[in-house]
Order: C-alpha cells, then sequence, then structure tokens
C-alpha cells in the first residue's frame, strides 16, 4: 500500500508552503523506507521551487539533504536494517547498467539519473522530496551516516558535501598544497573543512573580511579581499587549486592567473550567465578550468566516512516547517550562515492545510 505523509507542499511559485498529505509509493522488494529527521536547505530547492531554472513540476515537495532512520525494508534489500541511520542526497536513481553507472558514476548516467525532486521516476510520477516525514528510496541511493554525525549536521553533507569532496578527491588535494576557496557560504564552509582535512593549505577569497574569523575557525589560513587594490597581481600565481563555490559572474581570466602554472580551477558554483574566457589563460602555464557536479553513491559514502573520521560537519541553524518561506529569503539574501536545516519533529502536531 502507499505511504500517505506530511510534507511541505507549493503549488505554484509565487504560493506560500503549505502542509500537504502525500503519497509516497507502496515499497518495492528492492526500497528503503526512511523516517527523515532533519532535511537541508539548498540553493538548487529555492531556484527549482521558484521556476527559476525552468517550470516546474507543481504541485511540488523539494529537498534533496536527507538524513533519517529505516523504519521499512523490501525484501529483497541486503544492504540496510530498520534501525539504521541513513541518508539520501540529490538522485533517487539511474539505468545501473550504462558505463557511467558501472563504474560508480551515477549522477552521469548516460540514460539520466532520476533527481530527488521535479524529475519523472520510472514509473511517470513526479519525484518529492524530503520537506517531509517519510521518503522511499531504492537502496542503490542509500548512504549510511556514521554515529559520529548528528542527523541535522549530516544532512547538508549529502548535496553540499559531495559537490565540495569531489573536485578535492578527483584533483589530488594533499598536504603540502595551497588550495584556495571561492566564497565562504554553504559549499564554500563545506570545501575550506574538507580541503584543510585532506592538509592543505586553505586560503578563502571573498570581497570583504566580514567571515574572515569564521573562515579561520573552520580550518583556513586566512581570508583575502579580492577587492583590494592589486590583489590579483600580488597573489599570481600562488595556488594549486581553486574552488569556485560562487554563482555569480567573475572576472575569470583574473582568477586563473592566480593558479601556479598546471593548476585547476575547479567549478561548482553555477552563474545564471556566460562567463567570458580567453583561451591564452588556460593555455599559458598549462592551467585546467574543470566543471564538478555532485559524486557518485560511492563517493557520496566515502565523502561521509571522511567527514565522520575528521569531525567534519556543515555549520547549521535548525528552523521548524513554518520557518521555510522566510528562510528561502534570508538564503538568498546572504543571512544564513551557513545552511537552514529543518526539523522534521516540527510535521507531528501541524495541520494539513497549514
Amino acid at each position: 500500500m502507499p505511504i500517505t505523509v506530511k510534507a511541505l507542499q507549493k503549488t505554484g511559485p509565487d504560493q506560500p508552503y503549505r502542509v500537504a498529505e502525500i503519497q509516497r509509493r507502496d515499497p518495492r522488494p528492492d526500497d528503503v523506507v526512511i523516517d527523515i529527521k532533519a532535511a537541508g536547505i539548498c540553493h538548487s530547492d529555492i531556484h527549482t521551487i521558484r521556476n527559476e531554472w525552468g517550470e516546474a513540476h507543481f504541485p511540488l515537495t523539494v529537498g534533496h539533504e536527507i538524513a533519517g532512520v529505516v523504519s521499512a525494508v523490501g525484501e529483497d534489500v541486503t544492504s540496510y536494517s530498520v534501525g539504521d541511520r541513513v541518508g539520501v542526497g540529490c538522485m533517487v536513481n539511474s539505468c545501473g547498467e550504462c558505463e557511467q553507472c558501472r563504474n560508480g558514476q551515477e549522477q552521469d548516467c548516460l540514460n539520466g539519473n532520476v533527481g530527488t525532486y521535479n524529475v519523472k521516476d520510472v514509473d511517470g510520477s513526479i519525484t518529492q522530496g524530503g520537506y517531509s516525514q517519510k521518503v522511499v528510496v531504492n537502496e542503490r541511493f542509500v548512504c549510511r551516516i556514521p554515529d559520529g554525525l548528528d542527523f541535522d549536521v549530516a544532512a547538508p553533507l549529502l548535496c553540499a558535501g559531495i559537490t565540495t569532496y569531489a573536485p578535492i578527491a578527483r584533483w589530488g588535494v594533499k598536504e603540502g598544497m595551497k588550495v584556495a576557496v571561492l566564497g565562504l557560504g554553504g559549499l564554500g564552509h563545506m570545501g575550506v573543512q574538507i580541503a584543510a582535512a585532506k592538509g592543505a593549505e586553505v586560503t578563502v577569497l571573498s570581497r570583504s573580511r566580514k567571515k574572515e574569523q569564521l573562515a579561520i575557525d573552520l580550518g583556513a589560513k586566512e581570508m583575502l579581499p579580492t577587492t583590494e587594490e592589486g590583489f590579483y597581481e600580488q597573489h599570481r600565481g600562488e595556488f594549486d587549486m581553486i574552488l569556485n563555490t560562487i554563482s555569480a559572474d567573475i572576472p575569470l581570466d583574473k582568477y586563473l592567473g592566480l593558479l601556479k602554472p598546471h593548476g585547476v580551477m575547479a567549478v561548482v558554483g553555477l552563474p545564471p550567465a556566460a562567463q567570458p574566457l580567453h583561451f591564452g589563460s588556460l593555455i599559458g602555464g598549462g592551467k585546467v578550468l574543470a566543471g564538478s557536479n555532485i559524486g557518485g553513491i560511492a563517493e557520496t559514502q566515502e565523502m561521509l566516512d571522511f567527514c565522520a573520521e575528521h569531525g567534519i560537519g556543515a555549520q547549521i541553524e535548525v528552523i521548524g516547517i513554518d520557518e521555510v518561506d522566510a528562510t528561502y529569503d534570508r538564503v538568498v539574501n546572504g543571512e544564513v550562515y551557513f545552511r537552514a536545516v529543518i526539523d522534521t519533529a516540527s510535521f507531528e502536531d501541524a495541520p494539513v492545510g497549514a
């Protein structure tokens, strides 16, 4: 039988969130049912629900930073048992057969992965996200949350954590390297912690020193304001890697000039407009400009284990379901340091339709 649960739902981009009842599918033999304890708010949720990335499928529940406890498993599930601490990130299915899926890169499934919300699922329904009491997910897309991570600080790792861990791992960040993190928001603050835990000397690049002490507390050596006169000349050729986490226009050629020869700029922030680039900025010094999305499921588990081992979690503020709309505005205005997480226990006494 399908499972009826409470969820936060919008019926249109300009409508407030309301508590609604939605149907989770009748669990299949390879499904895991998860009681959600915490759901992180990602800027992608805001872009999607406000139709900033195209027309969303309303009514819609978003959220792809999910942490909770297994409450039931299908008869064919072998990896999880009732009571296990688990998480779900940005995808809930893929073909499992293409080259990318076989290589553990389900995010790049050649037949298209199934996103956790606002995407047509294999049964034709539209996926609904984690701002909810429960979710039903194929066991292949569930990760184990180590005991050392609380649910609320673990939830954002399922997106912000893997988004920054993947390029740091791919480009071999290690002790002795100098890494610059561009931007200190929900993504940047995770990048600082992970790169520092890998042994790198980390510098945060920002427009001001407003968050300097926060950056140092997270493991950065320093914060440098990019608006200071002569900044790009003074720091030319200084960094092995730049992790660009901002979703705004930047002088790309100038930032590439901050890299050492053969250095890498890994881009995880997505500006709305195309960014101009002179190829000479790459050819000179043999530099690399690389994009990075999330990682596969195995790498996401690796990231969770790494964070638990090194005591890394998202820096959060916990909110109730009645605060989400206002929190969206605060996220857009840069007033949330660094991640807001919904305490799903606040669904318990909330009336449907509120």
